[in-house]
């Protein structure tokens, strides 16, 4: 049936069946879900809060077969569903991307969003004069990224390779904004924790540019670097008081000069983009890259 004879009879059918009782629609409030997926809470000890993990399993898991790459998201509120369909829509002909398991990283249990990434995701304290915590009672908190790195590297990587038929030697993180500013930092502390990087729009002015410094010093000390990194911006985040295009070339740039044999660095400027509207444009063309649909053999 076409669209406006879809429309007509919508319209005139109230008028047809006047006499007869109006349809009964039930509500009966059961929350939507995700189909192969799962939520797993775990105890971050060290840092005495809980955090939940979300897992995506691609269409026709088994237990049995060649292990899959994994790809862990960051923001995970936002970004696991939207990463999710991507992969199914894009990947859905096996010729663009291939299977993967997809982990979402939560933030902390009970925390809204703002107060747990301000703190989880950035590397340094910083100087909280004019901001307000939107969590009532509780101090703005900034600079525990290198704890919840430890989390990750001491929890949640492990729960994923005993649970599922993963392949820990290729697994990519991918982070945004704040997000990205951690995927930076554990670049810096340790590389080899993930085989690859997506580094979306990260926060690169944050505390003074401390992640420049940080950079100098490491490539100042370290013979090599073994990692992929697919760095990304908008091409509108040059406007405000940050140019966080200039950031990310300038970043980019200095791992390039350092001609690191194992390091391949690509950075994607996205026309017409910003830091709000960039991600999907972003994340379908770094899964292409990160997780290749010739990856996996069936």
């Amino acid at each position: 049936m076409s669209t406006f004879r879809f429309a007509i009879v919508a319209i005139l059918a109230p008028l047809m069946m006047s006499s007869m009782a109006a349809p009964v629609v039930q509500r009966d409030g059961q929350p939507y879900q995700l189909g192969n997926t799962s939520v797993t809470t775990i105890r971050a000890k060290s840092l005495n809060r809980d955090y939940q993990v979300f897992v995506s399993l691609p269409a026709g898991y088994a237990d049995t077969g060649p292990p899959l790459p994994v790809v862990f998201v960051t923001d995970a509120d936002y970004a696991f569903p939207l990463v999710r369909a991507i992969a199914a829509r894009v990947g859905s002909d096996k010729k663009s991307i291939a299977p993967f398991i997809l982990v979402g990283l939560s933030y902390a249990v009970g925390d809204t969003p703002e107060y747990s990434r301000r703190r989880d995701y950035t590397p340094t304290p910083r100087p909280t004069d004019g901001l307000s915590s939107d969590m009532p009672g509780r101090p703005v908190l900034f600079g525990e990224a290198e704890a919840y790195r430890r989390f990750l590297a001491s929890d949640v990587l492990p729960l994923i390779a005993a649970r599922y038929r993963a392949d820990m030697t290729r697994t990519t993180f991918v982070g945004h904004s704040y997000g990205g500013l951690l995927g930076a930092h554990i670049v810096l502390t340790s590389p080899s924790m993930f085989s690859k990087y997506v580094i979306s729009s990260p926060s690169l002015w944050y505390d003074d540019d401390v992640m420049f410094s940080r950079q100098k010093k490491f490539v100042a000390s370290n013979s090599d670097l073994i990692a992929d990194i697919f760095f990304s911006v908008g091409a509108l985040e040059s406007a405000g008081d940050a140019d966080m295009v200039a950031d990310l070339k300038k970043f980019d740039r200095a791992f390039k000069a350092r001609r690191y044999p194992h390091l391949t660095t690509q950075l994607h400027v996205w026309n017409g983009r910003d830091h709000l509207d960039v991600f999907p444009d972003m994340i379908t063309a770094a899964l292409k890259w990160a997780v290749p649909a010739t990856l996996v053999k069936h």
